[in-house]
């Protein structure tokens, strides 16, 4: 009996990880309006934009009595439903994931914005709106890049207006080395809802 050599693993090189940046601020703050203008102004660049979203509350993605939910309430530690359209996945957690623990699960991306995880040690935009009467979420982080704010302020990092989409937009790109893949798409802006 002849013995055939096995050929050599080839080990495959995973894809460098997109980078994250967090989207930060209180309850109210305008942190989801921010993070779905800036996925549209960087989609409209070129760029894949993944998001994840933090709740330390709890949530529920599924509705009740629907069979995913029905699955889930039986004691099924994890549920995926797939469809031509998307894939959704619910599964038990054993801690509080960071956002890097959660990036296989996004599949092929070019930036993540992670809405929430205030304390996590990521570069970070907080949207702060003095009227809401609550203390700054991360003035004095040093990952902190930017603050959104309608009122002056001086935090000794840029300041963007809400709304200036298009700016907060550029200067992402600028800030994590991403211009010279992008191409910037028909404006839009028109179509804009401020924060």
């Amino acid at each position: 009996m002849s013995s055939t050599p096995c050929p050599p693993l080839r080990l495959l090189a995973r894809p460098p990880a997109p980078p994250l940046l967090g989207i930060v601020g209180f309850s109210g703050s305008g942190k989801t309006t921010l993070t779905v203008g800036l996925i549209d102004a960087l989609g409209r660049r070129g760029l894949r934009v993944a998001t994840i979203k933090h709740d330390v509350h709890g949530f529920a993605m599924d509705q009740p009595g629907k069979d995913t939910w029905r699955h889930k309430q039986a004691g099924a530690v994890a549920t995926l439903i797939s469809s031509p359209r998307g894939i959704g996945l619910v599964r038990d957690a054993d801690h509080d994931y960071t956002p890097e623990e959660l990036l296989p699960l996004l599949g092929p991306a070019d930036m993540v914005l992670v809405e929430g995880f205030k304390r996590a040690p990521l570069p970070k935009i907080e949207v702060f709106r003095p009227e809401l009467g609550k203390p700054p979420a991360c003035r004095g982080d040093r990952h902190l890049l930017a603050v959104v704010c309608g009122a002056d302020l001086d935090w000794g990092v840029p300041r963007f207006a809400p709304g200036a989409l298009e700016d907060l937009a550029d200067f992402v790109l600028a800030c994590f080395g991403l211009h010279g893949r992008c191409e910037v798409a028909p404006d839009r802006s028109a179509d804009e809802t401020p924060l």
